[in-house]
């Protein structure tokens, strides 16, 4: 996922994603821990757009 494509979601989308991402990060920690993960790169990917998506969100936030 690129930074432009997060760029042009609303924040409820973004706050959707931003769960998805989550759930996918634990269960690819589950199944290395298990030891099932086949694609070990895609927790690296995972992880990077949840920065993205968090990175974002805090841009948007108007400062207090």
């Amino acid at each position: 996922m690129k930074a432009e494509d997060v760029r042009q979601k609303t924040d409820d989308e973004l706050g959707e994603m931003l769960l998805d991402l989550r759930k996918e990060a634990f269960n690819l920690r589950f199944q290395k821990a298990s030891g099932q993960l086949e694609n070990t790169a895609r927790i690296r990917e995972v992880r990077r757009d949840i920065a993205r998506v968090k990175t974002t969100l805090h841009t948007r936030k108007p400062a207090s």
